[in-house]
Formats: C-alpha cells, structure tokens, sequence
C-alpha cells in the first residue's frame, strides 16, 4: 500500500517511520519468527499470518511495514504467491491454505541499522553465541568501539497439509535459512535433523537452538557441525521455534557508505511436530 505524501498522511508517514526505526533498535536482541493462526489448517481455511519478536517462543505481534519487507510469501501447490496486507496493521496477511500438502510461508527483510555502546555489543555478541565475533574485534583492538551493524530477518513457517511436502526440505535461496532434512510436520520426524546455510553454503560452528511454544525453559542448544549439520533430540510434540543467529564482517563498500562494521544475518523457522511415532499396535514401545 502506498500512501500519499500530500496533507496529514505526510505524518503518519514519518510516524510510521519512526515506529520502524524503534521497532529495528529494540529488536536487535530478539528472536523474530513467523506465527500463523494455525499450523494445522484445514483445506481452503483462511490463515492469518502473524509476525513476532521476542525470546523463548514468547513475542510481541509486529505489524506489517512495507519498507522493512524483502519478500513475504507462501509456496504450496508447487506455486509461489505473495502475501499482500495493510501497512501497520497484525496480522502482517492472510492465506488460504490448500491443504494437501505442507505449505511453506516465507519472510525476508531489508536491512536495518543500529548502533550499540560496546558493552552492550559484546554482551549481545556473547548471548547469542557469536564468540568468533566477540575475539575478533578483541584481536582488531575494537571491543572499546561501539558496535555498528546491518541485521537482515529470514523467517519460515510451516502449515502442516494432509501429507509431506519435499519442497519444504530444500533450501530457498536465502542469504541465511534454516533446512530441515524432513518434513517436520510429519510424524515420526525425531530427531529433527537439518542444516543452516549462508549464502548457499554450510555454516560450521553456528548456534542453533530449539524452543517449544508455551514452554519457556524447554530451550534445545546445539552447533552445527563441518557441514553446517545440526541434530535436536525431540522428545515432546508441539510447535517449535528453531532460530541461529550469523554475522560477519561488513565489505569496505558498506562501512564507507553506511558506517556499517557488521551484517547479522537471522533465521527461524516454526512448524508444529506431532511428536515421536507410535508403535504399531501388538508391538512393544
């Protein structure tokens, strides 16, 4: 939606630019992800399709804003269809599920800059796993310098169909996602194996972790290994929220430009696991 930049919408224009540039600042630290109204919607139900921040699987709705939207969309069918709705407005769209099979939905950011004091950069930079970074500006002579920085969101979310869909285990083109080897929303899908990938390639050594709705403290916590592999042992269904965090260091182009040191680059992906296979029955558990 385009507003006009004539008359009192020219404010309501920069309000809403100002909530961006609040909401970018006070989400740095926070896990963002994709929560439709149900992971499990019937054929032809209409989904709203919500988007958070926070931490431990518990969040703040996020309105829809245009200028913070790379790519919003839903894939199933074998279609790719974009995810249309009203600026400033949650839930951020609606979708029609088809039903048959899991549907993928997708979100990807432009980039957002933030500047933090260095304490508080170093204590981020050590919360969400990211030591190389922390030993890197150690190694630099800048942990004294306040840390400049460009995070870019790639969220997807799963709505579980009548059966599985393989597209949802092959990755998207995204500058960092999570792939899960399976189709999580199938039964039967434990341990949850899948990988972490930047820009098409296998990310070692990444924090991934593993976070169950409504329970706060089952938190999962692993790196991926040499191929970017990484394993939960899910013992309980539900829905979960897996998330990993990358950064690197920002191209010369950038910190000339855009006084950008770094770019963070954050994935999440939520689906709801029916949980572990039961044994058939006559057969010992």
């Amino acid at each position: 939606m385009t507003m006009s930049r004539r008359g009192p919408r020219r404010g309501l224009a920069g309000l809403l630019a100002l909530w961006a540039l609040a909401w970018g600042a006070g989400a740095l630290a926070h896990d963002f992800w994709i929560e439709p109204s149900s992971f499990r919607p019937g054929p032809g139900t209409a989904v709203a399709v919500g988007l958070r921040v926070g931490e431990d699987f518990i969040g703040d709705p996020v309105p829809r804003t245009a200028s913070l939207i790379d790519r919003f969309f839903i894939r199933q069918a074998g279609e790719e269809q974009a995810i249309s709705g009203a600026d400033n407005i949650d839930p951020a769209g609606f979708v029609r599920a088809d039903g048959r099979a899991t549907a993928l939905i997708a979100y990807t950011s432009t980039g957002s800059d933030l500047t933090l004091p260095a304490d508080r950069f170093t204590a981020y930079l050590r919360q969400y796993g990211l030591d190389p970074i922390v030993a890197d500006r150690e190694r630099r002579g800048e942990s004294g310098l306040a840390g400049r920085e460009c995070f870019y969101r790639y969220a997807k979310s799963l709505l579980t169909g009548a059966g599985p869909d393989p597209a949802v285990t092959r990755p998207l083109g995204f500058t960092y996602e999570i792939v899960p080897d399976t189709d999580p929303t199938m039964p039967g899908g434990a341990p949850l194996r899948g990988h972490v990938l930047f820009q098409g390639h296998p990310v070692a050594g990444a924090v991934v972790t593993a976070h169950l709705q409504g329970e706060p403290t089952a938190r999962l916590a692993t790196r991926s290994d040499a191929r970017g592999a990484f394993t939960f042992p899910l013992r309980r269904g539900g829905v979960w929220l897996v998330r990993s965090v990358h950064m690197v260091r920002a191209g010369m182009l950038a910190r000339w430009l855009h006084a950008r040191d770094w770019e963070s680059h954050w994935a999440s992906l939520t689906f709801d696991w029916p949980g572990p296979a039961q044994p058939a029955p006559g057969r010992a558990s």
